[in-house]
């Protein structure tokens, strides 16, 4: 009861941050205009993958708060709800690969140069703290979603599908965007010709869904032995 209680607390903080973060990205934070054209179809904040991530992450523990008062956490449930089902779906799908991919592509690209993805000229106006809570704090909070609860991972072909199908519906918006406006969301891919691109974005997927079997291969290692009973009985309940 103790360790359910900690849990719920946990996820109940850590909501908390994620709603103040977007209440900064789209309150706080004023990025400015660099060319004129941006006005034509302004989309503030949501024309990058980091912003996505931060909503997509709140979601995620906003269902798992909703799961800690409907749901179960318990480690051998005596029956799967669906809001468990769902909670453990999303997070493999993603929660875990998304964060970790806008994590540590950003702060590769940063050590790299970070002209790529965050110019010194913004500096001004994008505070460092709220800088970690988008790029550092995604990560530290879904590996401690981890290490608190197990999940039943999906059928690749599910998560895979589900993961890809996210990234190529961002990688649309991001050209559409660019259409519309003529700005790049990124300076790195305003560096790259075509062909180029083409090969980062392939190189980007294959990044993500990597990250996918990483979050299944660690969830193995940490949760192996309660794995096989929850699946056990998520096969029960779908014969009965």
């Amino acid at each position: 009861m103790a360790k359910l209680l900690i849990v719920a607390i946990t996820h109940t903080v850590i909501l908390a941050l994620y709603v103040f973060t977007i209440y900064c990205t789209f309150s706080v934070l004023k990025l400015p205009n660099f060319d004129k054209q941006q006005n034509n179809f302004n989309v503030g904040q949501l024309k990058f993958l980091t912003v996505w991530n931060v909503i997509a992450q709140t979601l995620f523990f906003f269902t798992s708060l909703l799961n800690d008062i409907f749901g179960t956490n318990s480690n051998i449930p005596k029956k799967m709800p669906f809001i468990r089902r769902y909670k453990d779906f999303y997070h493999a799908s993603v929660g875990f690969p998304v964060a970790i991919f806008v994590g540590l592509t950003f702060w590769g690209l940063m050590f790299v140069d970070r002209e790529l993805v965050l110019p010194k000229a913004l500096d001004l106006y994008f505070p460092r703290w709220l800088n970690h809570l988008m790029h550092s704090m995604i990560m530290v909070t879904t590996i401690l979603e981890m290490l608190m609860v197990p999940r039943q991972y999906p059928k690749r072909s599910q998560g895979l599908g589900v993961l890809t199908g996210f990234m190529l519906i961002y990688l649309s918006w991001m050209h559409f965007v660019y259409y519309m406006n003529g700005i790049w969301a990124y300076p790195v891919i305003e560096i790259l010709t075509w062909p180029f691109r083409i090969i980062f974005y392939l190189a980007l997927l294959m990044f993500a869904a990597g990250l996918y079997y990483v979050g299944e291969l660690l969830d193995q290692l940490i949760w192996g032995e309660y794995l096989i009973l929850l699946q056990s009985i998520i096969d029960y309940q779908s014969m009965s």
